[in-house]
């Protein structure tokens, strides 16, 4: 069912609260969350505070969300979006930061891909915003620490691209084996080469995964209906799915597999961890691919492990430094090893398009539109990277003006009974801080709040009842 809901924000000291007012029918999860576009004229929330911090709670309408989409974000992400009545500014690339910085003041919420940096120096000029929508896996691109200390939510699609990923990887595994994009290569220019030396079949084969989360999995199932061997590496003991077989350690893979993919996130302890001395630890005539994060493979090393033979090939989809758009950018200005790479046999270079199928990119949209719908409108945090993961029940038509008070605040250990390492001044917030949320909520029924805490932050939401 839809439901059709109101929303009230009340800023101050830095924080922003939201409030929910659920007007309309109950929601089930299975339920595409649209409401309908309406004008609430008599429906308003105020209440003048009489503390030192006192603010008037204000309601906005759902056409009073600004919503700032980047980076080509998947039509059925707009639709879902716009279907709520948000104004959505859409654009297909990512922006330059001054002019991001400028697009992100007025924005309540932000849809970025891959390419976009929200980093501190953005997010400290994003007043108005509650959230961010990454319509990727990948949330590297994102300040997370400061959108949690800020009260920003951050949704992603940790899944829904995980079969696109590992179908190209097939798809590679296959074209090294034969030589394939070499041949196309060759053709394209006029040269009929049809040769078989060091042209292979995959099946007997072993394929070694770096990873074994969603993709690293869904690979190996995938891998072992075409008769490869399958063992796999991960800093944590993890089921196994067919005869796949986990190794102790990194070498030992290594040592092994004679195909090696990488799919594990960008981490300091993941950045540059195939180099040199790993190339030397592959079997003579192995294969790399990387299709998880740019800075997982140091290319200098792997230009010359494939000069010398020691890799018989490798295909790449990302990369350190890569272009905000689509254009002659694949040069040496954007990596000083560029030229060199493209100058290599037997490798396939992609320009990141892992998850860009049509199925993972509706997918995607659909994911991260409607976890921003849920935010925004319920404030449930389920999905949230950053945030404690709070859900309420949804209202029904049998509870009419009820609101949701949502606050976000900084989780301090000892502060309720004054331990002895909480200073006057931090005490003293708190308190403050508290007396304004209880001003909010002081003349309505609360009906069963929620709170939990993840680190340093803490998320409370309030529903109250009987507002109007």
């Amino acid at each position: 069912m839809s439901s059709s809901t109101q929303n009230f924000t009340s800023t101050s000291n830095g924080l922003t609260r939201q409030v929910s007012n659920s007007l309309g029918l109950s929601i089930s999860p299975s339920t595409t969350f649209r409401s309908p576009t309406s004008s609430y004229g008599g429906a308003q929330l105020s209440r003048t505070s009489t503390g030192a911090f006192g603010k008037q709670l204000k309601p906005f309408k759902h056409r009073d969300i600004k919503i700032l989409l980047l980076e080509n974000v998947n039509k059925t992400g707009r639709d879902t979006l716009t279907d709520q009545g948000y104004q959505v500014d859409f654009y297909k690339t990512s922006l330059p930061e001054d002019e991001l910085i400028e697009k992100i003041r007025d924005a309540h919420v932000i849809g970025i891909r891959s390419k976009t940096k929200l980093t501190a120096r953005v997010l400290r000029e994003a007043k108005n915003l509650i959230v961010i929508g990454c319509f990727c896996i990948g949330t590297n691109q994102v300040d997370l620490d400061f959108a949690a200390r800020h009260g920003i939510a951050v949704f992603n699609s940790p899944f829904s691209n995980s079969r696109s990923v590992a179908e190209l990887v097939i798809g590679e595994i296959i074209s090294l084996a034969r030589q394939l994009g070499d041949r196309s290569n060759e053709m394209h220019r006029g040269i009929w080469n049809k040769v078989s030396t060091k042209c292979w079949e995959i099946r007997g084969k072993t394929l070694g995964i770096i990873g074994y989360g969603h993709i690293g999995s869904q690979l190996s199932v995938l891998a072992e209906s075409m008769g490869m061997s399958v063992i796999y590496y991960d800093t944590v003991n993890l089921m196994a799915l067919g005869t796949a077989r986990q190794v102790p350690s990194l070498g030992v893979l290594l040592r092994d597999a004679d195909f090696v993919t990488c799919h594990v996130p960008e981490l300091p302890e993941t950045e540059k961890m195939i180099g040199t001395v790993q190339f030397e630890q592959m079997r003579e005539g192995s294969y790399l691919i990387n299709a998880s994060r740019g800075n997982v493979i140091e290319i200098p090393a792997l230009i010359n492990a494939m000069r010398t033979g020691k890799i018989a090939g490798a295909a790449l989809d990302v990369y350190p430094s890569e272009p905000g758009g689509n254009g002659d950018y694949f040069h040496n200005e954007l990596n000083a090893w560029t030229e060199d790479l493209r100058g290599l046999n037997n490798i396939i270079l992609t320009p990141h398009v892992g998850g860009s199928t049509e199925e993972a990119q509706s997918a995607i949209g659909v994911e991260v539109g409607e976890a921003l719908v849920r935010y925004v409108n319920e404030g449930t945090t389920t999905g949230a990277v950053n945030l404690p993961d709070v859900k309420l029940r949804s209202l029904t038509m049998e509870e009419p003006n009820h609101a949701r008070v949502v606050y976000i605040h900084h989780n301090i250990p000892g502060v309720l009974r004054k331990g002895d390492k909480i200073s006057q001044e931090t005490w003293q917030t708190f308190a403050n801080l508290l007396l304004l949320v209880n001003e909010i909520i002081a003349d309505h029924n609360v009906d069963k709040q929620m709170s939990d805490s993840r680190g340093e932050v803490a998320f409370t939401i309030s529903p109250l009842i009987r507002i109007f």
